[in-house]
């Protein structure tokens, strides 16, 4: 027994530098089913293979990953891996580095997993659906991104998991694309993310500008900040965290994204991406541990979450709604956590919260014959109907957050395409549009008179000979044409005819 344990930890250290191969996995299915989609793959012959595919690769990595926590665990690995420089300019230079400590290691087993029964689950539940190959795509994807984020070893790696994960996202929410409410919402839900995104970039350049480096275990670590910078730097990564995992003042953004197919709902809103921030929380600890008034923060914002979560989640009537508040409510507890310092109770408390609630989500559409009658709404809604009416209207935060945030975008994109139409084109000498095509184009003095001529020979032919033009000459060759036809009927009868006849005689002789 010994003997087979030491040669499966061997193995897990020999391969400890195939970290990177967790990541490209997921990926490499997505580029194969998506040159499949370009190849015109379709029909019901065809989703076998592109369920094989994505299912593989997650079961890859579940294996891969498992091996290499195993070894990771029973080595008590801490040291990250790098494989090389991905790019580099002057003196900023960010290397291909992957976490290789239990707790990485650990998360993305769990995730390999969930993804992979996820994909099982979607195989039957999406066949013969328009967009089955679509979808699988963007869950390869959603793999990936999410894989990157908590084994990157630094934290432009991460980024780019992260915005992996949102763009499977808004491809997910967006599935129903012939439908203006499903892309609506896609559209809204990319648009509250990117303030968290803008966030963690600014957390980045703030981590080079003062730390020298986008390492994860530079970041408070070996180097204590002063307490200004590191007050800032945790804060571009706190704002991406609320917003990732939609504690207030994002949280309106996750009702909206449940429009998506309610596998990606299971991995995105209950099992994984909605964790992504609390495992940022997790990853820049020690950078945490020197601003308690950060903690502070993340202790408030996270207890105010998860009462705003249980109040909504009890007036909900959908259960994938309801499912999606309990969450809120779930991660608003291990945002409390964090601020109160239990960071290892967190990392417990999101593994088992994930598989729970992934497995609830999945459940969504039998919950309607398990559980056919709601719960009792608590006496604090039932006595007060103020509070009943705001915790049906989410606080009006739904409705502030368009108000801020999607109507001034909307108005900015309609703007700056105004711009481009009447400025930009212009300048650059494009054709308008809503202007009528011109046939010729002159160049120099002969070539734009010679046009001018064409054009004003053009309008005398529309205005005097036709008809759309209504000149002149068309009515008088109009009124000649009627007389003739006049003419012609009277040539036609008998009486006529013989008149004609004897007139030719007479002419003759």
């Amino acid at each position: 027994m010994n003997l087979a344990f030491d040669a499966l930890l061997e193995a897990a250290l020999i391969l400890t530098p195939l970290v990177a191969v967790l990541v490209a996995l997921p990926l490499a299915a997505a580029l194969l089913i998506g040159l499949r989609l370009l190849a015109g793959v379709q029909g019901d012959a065809s989703e076998g293979m592109t369920a094989a595919l994505a299912r593989g690769s997650a079961f890859a990595a579940l294996l891969l990953a498992g091996l290499l926590a195993v070894g990771a665990c029973a080595d008590n690995a801490t040291a990250s891996l790098r494989l090389g420089t991905w790019l580099a300019a002057g003196d900023f230079a960010v290397a291909f580095s992957f976490a290789t400590d239990a707790r990485s290691l650990l998360f993305a087993a769990l995730i390999a997993f969930v993804a992979w029964a996820t994909l099982i689950f979607s195989a039957k539940y999406l066949h013969r659906e328009a967009g089955f190959h679509r979808f699988f795509f963007a869950m390869c994807l959603f793999l990936a991104g999410m894989l990157l984020i908590v084994l990157a070893g630094n934290a432009v790696l991460a980024f780019v998991g992260w915005e992996l994960c949102g763009i499977a996202s808004w491809l997910l929410i967006g599935f129903s694309d012939e439908r203006p409410v499903a892309t609506g919402n896609a559209l809204f839900v990319f648009l509250a993310n990117r303030i968290g995104d803008a966030g963690f970039l600014m957390a980045i350049g703030l981590a080079y500008w003062w730390v020298g480096s986008v390492e994860w275990g530079m970041m408070g670590g070996e180097q204590p900040l002063e307490a200004v910078k590191a007050r800032m730097l945790a804060l571009g990564f706190v704002i991406a965290a609320l917003a990732k995992s939609a504690q207030l003042p994002f949280t309106p953004w996750i009702a909206r994204a449940l429009e998506g197919p309610t596998p990606s709902s299971s991995v995105f809103y209950g099992a994984l991406m909605v964790h992504a921030g609390v495992f940022l929380l997790l990853r820049i600890e020690p950078l945490l541990l020197q601003v308690p008034d950060m903690l502070a923060g993340i202790a408030i914002a996270g207890l105010a979450t998860a009462v705003y979560g249980w109040l909504c989640g009890r007036v909900q009537s959908d259960v994938k709604s309801a499912l999606a508040y309990a969450t809120v409510t779930q991660v608003g507890l291990m945002f409390l956590a964090c601020g109160l310092g239990w960071f290892t109770l967190v990392a417990c408390y999101a593994a088992l919260h994930a598989l729970w609630r992934g497995y609830q989500f999945l459940m969504a559409p039998s919950y309607l014959l398990l559980a056919p009658r709601p719960a009792p709404l608590p006496p604090a809604l039932t006595g007060n109907v103020t509070l009943y009416t705001a915790v049906l209207q989410g606080f009006w935060l739904d409705r502030l957050a368009r108000g801020l945030l999607l109507r001034p975008t909307l108005s900015l994109g309609a703007d700056i395409r105004q711009f481009d139409d009447r400025v930009v084109d212009r300048a650059l000498g494009m054709p308008d549009e809503s202007a009528p095509a011109r046939t010729l184009v002159g160049s120099g003095f002969f070539g734009r008179l010679l046009v001018r001529i064409s054009e004003s020979l053009q309008l005398l032919e529309d205005r005097l000979v036709l008809e759309s033009g209504g000149g002149g000459m068309a009515r008088v060759l109009r009124r000649v044409g009627d007389a003739a036809r006049v003419l012609e009927a009277l040539l036609e009868e008998p009486r006529y005819l013989m008149l004609m006849v004897m007139a030719t005689f007479v002419v003759i002789l």
